[in-house]
C-alpha cells in the first residue's frame, strides 16, 4: 500500500456519507472497532480518488460568474454563480450555484 495521503474530499458525498453513518451504527453495535472504520475510511478515500482517476473519461465545459475564490493549504476553492454545463454529447445542464474544490493530485516535492 502507498505511503501516500489521500484527500477526504469524496466523504461529503452521498455514498461516502452512506459509508460513514454505516460505520458508525457497527460501531455503536461493537460490531467493529473505531480503528478498523478509520481503515475503511482511508481505503475507501484511497479507491475512490485512484478509480476517478483512471475510469473516468467524460469531459465538459463551463461558463459561469465566478463570485469567490479562495487558496488555502494547497486547496482552492471556487464559487461560481449561473453555471452553464456543455456535456461530452452536447447536452447542457445549468446551476444557479457551484462550488468548486481543486487538490493538487502531487505531494510537496514530487515531480
Amino acid at each position: 500500500m502507498s505511503s501516500q495521503a489521500y484527500y477526504e474530499l469524496y466523504r461529503g458525498s452521498s455514498l461516502g456519507l452512506s459509508l460513514t453513518d454505516t460505520l458508525d451504527d457497527l460501531i455503536n453495535e461493537g460490531r467493529i472497532e473505531p480503528q478498523l472504520a478509520m481503515k475503511i475510511l482511508s481505503n475507501y478515500d484511497r479507491f475512490v480518488t485512484e478509480i476517478l482517476a483512471v475510469q473516468v473519461r467524460a469531459r465538459l465545459t463551463f461558463k459561469g460568474h465566478l463570485d469567490t475564490y479562495r487558496f488555502c493549504d494547497e486547496v482552492w476553492t471556487f464559487l461560481i454563480k449561473d453555471v452553464t454545463f456543455k456535456l461530452d454529447n452536447q447536452q447542457t445542464v445549468h446551476a444557479d450555484k457551484v462550488k468548486i474544490v481543486s487538490c493538487n493530485s502531487k505531494r510537496p516535492g514530487e515531480a
